[in-house]
């Protein structure tokens, strides 16, 4: 990891913050210049900093560059738990803790790494050498069913379904507090947050709509067991619909309360249901998981806690 600071000069004044740092920071493009403020890596005077905004004589900018992620993803022999496989696709029930494709900070381990050992080439190349046959994908923290693409056909027409809304997804979470209703939805577009850029928040200010619909499986006074159904796919969605509505995830770090729950190693999410009609066959696939151990421990502290 690099760190880089500029202290703004008079000529600087007035000058966007991208713009001024090309010129200062010559190992970086503009465009990787602004990719990094997106994710929060550039800070103003303290605060994270919007690309957009003028400089001030004066102003300590620190740039914070990431070890590069490695030019291609290499096979690599981690077990993978493998739910259903044919020549076209695979569903897999990643585990909590696993990224699920190599990235700055997380150069291997990951799924893919995993999933180039196991299928060798037979992976769709629609997500380039990090990210072949990663259809869509899940938090670290999150576990649960990912079907993954072996060819580009299969994998364009997951995407396209994915895009209409046509496969079923259903995560169970806990949650805080009790939900007044049984059932409910969140509909509030989503974008970056304005005052932290490495999360997300519900915004009107370059958002993508967001529908998240819940229903409640479970009740214990403090918290709340649930099933989310996502009709999009947005980053964090559950997250931060959930957060937003006063009801964050229990372990959450990031929406949740500072006093995270620590035994859960992040936040309580699982993808548990997944179903789709498979692209060659046209038949009507449906995968239920398991809740995984650390997940089912919980519920079963919440109840003793209830009794």
């Amino acid at each position: 990891m690099e760190r880089f600071e500029y202290t703004a000069a008079p000529e600087n004044e007035g000058e966007r913050l991208d713009k001024a740092l090309a010129g200062v920071c010559g190992q970086l493009s503009r465009s990787a210049l602004q990719e990094l403020i997106e994710a929060g890596r550039v800070l103003r005077n303290g605060k994270p900093a919007d690309k957009k905004e003028k400089l001030k004589a004066g102003d300590v900018l620190q740039v914070e560059i990431p070890d590069a992620a490695p030019a291609e993803a290499v096979p690599q022999n981690i077990p993978l738990p493998i739910v259903y496989e044919d020549e076209h696709l695979l569903v897999v029930n990643k585990p909590k803790g696993m990224v699920v494709h190599p990235a700055p900070g997380n150069p291997d381990g990951t799924m893919v790494n995993a999933l180039l050992y196991h299928c060798g080439s037979r992976l769709s190349s629609i997500g380039g050498v990090i990210r072949p046959g990663i259809v869509h994908r899940i938090d670290k923290d999150t576990s649960g069913l990912l079907v993954v693409a072996k060819d580009d056909e299969t994998h364009r027409a997951l995407s396209e379904k994915m895009s209409r809304h046509d496969i079923l997804r259903e995560y169970h979470a806990v949650v805080y507090g009790n939900l007044k209703e049984d059932s409910g939805f969140v509909e509030a577009s989503i974008g970056r947050d304005k005052n932290d850029r490495k999360k997300m928040a519900v915004t009107d200010q370059n958002a993508k709509y967001a529908y998240t619909e819940w229903r409640v499986l479970e009740r214990f006074g403090n918290f709340t067991y649930i099933a989310c159904r996502l009709k999009t796919g947005r980053t964090h969605q559950i997250r931060v619909h959930m957060a937003s509505i006063g009801h964050p995830l229990a372990g959450d770090p990031v929406y949740g309360p500072r006093s995270c729950i620590t035994e859960l190693h992040g936040q309580c999410l699982h993808a548990k249901m997944l179903g789709f009609e498979h692209p060659a066959t046209g038949q009507w696939m449906e995968f239920d998981s398991d809740l995984p151990p650390y997940f089912e421990k919980y519920l079963q502290k919440l109840r003793k806690g209830r009794g």
